[in-house]
């Protein structure tokens, strides 16, 4: 799928290079945008635990869940949030808490919750959220003072692709396996570990977002010039120079990927407890029982 997808997408910037067409920009721009997440979530989808987790389930989703999550953090963000030090704080908050919403309203009718499909249903939310959110990254990157500039476009959509495994679908897989971990048929358990989760996951999102102002006051900190304080202490941006772009630039690929690295470690430890739990469930004897089950000579558990 991911093959065939990226030879599509390379298909249609080179055509749409060498024509100059315009109508090929939404194939370009929806291609590049939903490559990516909508692989994972096939992914994702082929190690489903139970059958109520059915192709309809994880489309509606990534689709409903995906909209739903863009359209509540654009209402929130924009009537809540105003230019502050905590504003990537609150951008992480709103926008984790609507992507957990969307999952509970779509899953609220699952009759048997557990934390290996809330994994899976949260990163189909969370990557649909990513997906929209790339597609309109992409379009607004493609409109430039100089007019339209499909190098951006592209640009912009090699990045986000690089960076989505780690972004909203990994935040949103940890919610979601954390908020079916507890719950019930009948309704949703919210406990404190969510919570808190919720919590690490929405500092995750806001130290990622802010990783670019970060990285330019730790260069600027190690390498700056006299002229850009002065422009600092005057409240104007201080744009790094061609000698510091080295810096900047290595800088911030390091903390987003010290980022990325926790939820990735923070996921797996919850697929390994939700592992643990299905052996436990289907009443898996543990190791050492079966060595002793087939050991020539006895050998007693210490």
């Amino acid at each position: 799928m991911f093959g065939a997808g990226l030879v599509l997408w390379v298909l249609s910037a080179v055509v749409t290079y060498l024509t100059g067409n315009p109508n090929l920009i939404p194939t370009l721009v929806l291609l590049g945008s939903f490559l990516v997440p909508v692989t994972f979530v096939a992914w994702a989808f082929e190690r489903r635990e139970s059958g109520e987790i059915t192709a309809e389930l994880v489309f509606r989703t990534f689709i409903v869940g995906g909209v739903l999550g863009v359209l509540g953090a654009s209402v929130l963000e924009a009537y809540l949030l105003h230019p502050s030090p905590w504003l990537y704080v609150g951008v992480g908050l709103i926008e984790e808490a609507v992507k957990l919403a969307a999952l509970a309203l779509l899953t609220r009718h699952l009759a048997v919750k557990s934390m290996r499909d809330g994994l899976i249903l949260g990163a189909a939310v969370g990557f649909g959220f990513a997906a929209f959110e790339s597609a309109g990254y992409a379009l607004t990157a493609l409109f430039t003072p100089q007019g339209l500039s499909l190098t951006d476009l592209v640009t912009t959509e090699l990045l986000r692709g690089l960076l989505a495994p780690v972004g909203h679908g990994l935040w949103t897989a940890v919610l979601g396996g954390l908020l079916f971990a507890w719950s019930t048929r009948a309704h949703f358990v919210l406990t404190a570990r969510l919570a808190l989760a919720y919590l690490g996951v929405s500092l995750l999102h806001a130290l990622w977002d802010s990783m670019s102002a970060i990285s330019l006051y730790f260069t600027l900190l190690l390498t700056g010039q006299p002229w850009q304080y002065e422009l600092l202490v005057r409240g104007l941006p201080a744009a790094p120079t061609g000698a510091q772009v080295g810096l900047y630039t290595t800088l911030t690929w390091v903390g987003q990927g010290l980022i990325g690295a926790i939820g990735v470690v923070w996921l797996l430890v919850l697929v390994a407890r939700a592992r643990r739990e299905r052996r436990e469930r289907r009443g898996t004897p543990p190791a050492w029982a079966y060595r002793v089950a087939t050991s020539r000579h006895p050998v007693l558990p210490l």
